[in-house]
């Protein structure tokens, strides 16, 4: 497979998602969480909006530092980066808490992770699952599947040291899942990710906190 054609391919299709303004149903305005019908599966693609207050540079780094990530993102147990293709492509493997209640057991996950940096300081993130065979499904685990999904992060126009984060999720689950049990949890366990990672940088804020990392986006793939 050729891993870095893949993740060039879905950047720009998360890129395409952000400029369709079209056929968006608001499904929840704490934080502003948007969907509709996914192309590639049966289910739904999410849109998730929200404002961080850090610049994009750091948030970019802070949303996909493996060393990090479990730290502040309360819905995962394990978050590797277990095959490095260059500076801006990886492939991580990820197993989840379970969530609504324990009605949803973990997920693992194999998704190949890139980064991409376009005009105006905004960046991409981007991931899609893929086969590796390093990392093939285990017994102990339903292996989920996420169809193209991402972050982008710009500066917020009317204050570029806060950034807009806008967020594509199109998660197959897998198993034997009602889909609206799927559809009943996702929304709220989105905000919580909004929520989680302002709190996780919060904390880096703090006196006790470890500090920022100054050193650009490709950091995460080289620890």
């Amino acid at each position: 497979m050729d891993y870095k054609a893949l993740a060039q391919e879905t950047a720009l299709e998360i890129l395409g998602y952000n400029q369709d303004t079209t056929g968006w149903k608001v499904v929840k305005t704490s934080i502003t969480v948007s969907s509709k019908a996914s192309k590639k599966f049966h289910g739904n693609l999410y849109r998730v909006e929200g404002v961080i207050p850090e610049s994009t540079t750091n948030l970019s780094d802070f949303l996909y530092k493996p060393e990090n990530r479990v730290t502040w993102d309360k819905a995962l147990k394990v978050y590797n980066m277990v095959h490095r293709i260059d500076s801006d492509t990886c492939i991580c493997h990820t197993i989840t808490q379970s969530f609504a209640m324990g009605s949803i057991s973990p997920r693992d996950f194999v998704d190949l992770v890139y980064f991409k940096r376009c005009e105006g300081n905004m960046d991409i993130i981007s991931s899609n699952s893929v086969d590796f065979p390093a990392y093939p499904p285990s017994s102990n685990y339903v292996r989920g599947y996420n169809h193209a999904c991402g972050y982008i992060c710009s500066p917020l126009q009317e204050n570029p040291a806060h950034s807009k984060l806008v967020m594509f999720i199109q998660t197959e689950m897998r198993g034997k899942l009602s889909p609206s049990i799927i559809e009943a949890t996702m929304p709220s366990n989105l905000v919580s990710f909004i929520l989680n990672a302002k709190d996780g940088i919060k904390a880096l804020r703090s006196p006790s906190g470890c500090g920022h990392h100054q050193g650009g986006h490709s950091s995460f793939l080289k620890n």
